[in-house]
């Protein structure tokens, strides 16, 4: 007998066989067979719960921003209406290099930074019992009362005195000018009294624990106490603290503020 032709070979087969061939699945039947094995169709379905979209997490609000690197006992002498920081941070107990930030309060009681100012503090450093000629810039936590200078005022908020006896001359410890240092100064309450010039030379607390202190225009170099930044930072200072706000500095070497 000859041999079938392709085309007779499909025929033979059937329809059923050219599916397997071709790949498809290998379960056949009829069409009412196919109906009943197909998956239902979601008409089929019983109905089920509703959808439901799970509510958003509710953000963790962030801590308030803290003084950065004041520990618990130097936060505690904070007077509690104080909203304006002026926070000095010494690079170490015997450098006269440090960093000035000013800070404010914010409504949730945490505190938002300004930029960060290079500055200078005493030749020798800090201490925690300054006296007079010691060379060191007393550590502590300090009001801001007044304000003055050998220029005039700049627009200051703190009461600002306007005088010649805000003159020097000479040089500092590296042999720069102190012309100008003065210009603009804001006093530091340290053994002084309040309301007056920082031109008083009153000594609560006696001459010998000295006085004097001040924030007031860097010269380049290390003073005998007070705390020195840029002009610019000075004017900014001046037209910032506002007596209304209760300014204090928060001034030391950093290991002595983390305390």
């Amino acid at each position: 007998m000859p041999s079938p032709t392709p085309r007779a070979l499909l025929t033979g087969l059937g329809a059923a066989a050219f599916a397997v061939l071709a790949g498809c699945t290998p379960h056949l039947g009829t069409a009412a067979q196919h109906r009943a094995a197909a998956p239902a169709v979601a008409d089929d379905l019983p109905p089920g719960p509703a959808a439901t979209t799970a509510p958003a997490p509710t953000p963790t609000p962030a801590p308030p921003r803290q003084l950065a690197g004041v520990g618990p006992q130097t936060l505690a002498r904070i007077p509690q209406q104080t909203s304006q920081v002026v926070l000095v941070t010494g690079r170490s107990r015997d450098s006269s290099d440090a960093t000035v930030v000013l800070y404010l309060r914010t409504a949730d009681g945490g505190w938002q930074p300004g930029a960060a100012w290079p500055a200078h503090n005493a030749k020798d450093g800090w201490t925690d019992d300054h006296h007079g000629g010691d060379l060191r810039s007393p550590i502590g936590v300090f009001t801001l009362s007044d304000a003055g200078g050998l220029r005039a005022d700049p627009g200051s908020k703190l009461p600002y005195h306007h005088s010649r006896g805000f003159h020097v001359g000479g040089r500092g410890f590296r042999g720069e000018p102190l012309a100008g240092s003065f210009d603009y100064v804001v006093a530091i309450d340290y053994n002084r009294k309040t309301g007056v010039s920082p031109l008083d030379w009153t000594r609560p607390m006696g001459e010998s624990r000295g006085g004097g202190i001040w924030l007031h225009v860097d010269h380049g170099g290390p003073t005998h106490g007070c705390v020195s930044v840029s002009e610019t930072h000075m004017k900014q200072l001046l037209a910032t603290l506002d007596p209304a706000l209760h300014p204090v500095v928060v001034m030391g070497d950093a290991a002595s503020l983390s305390r």
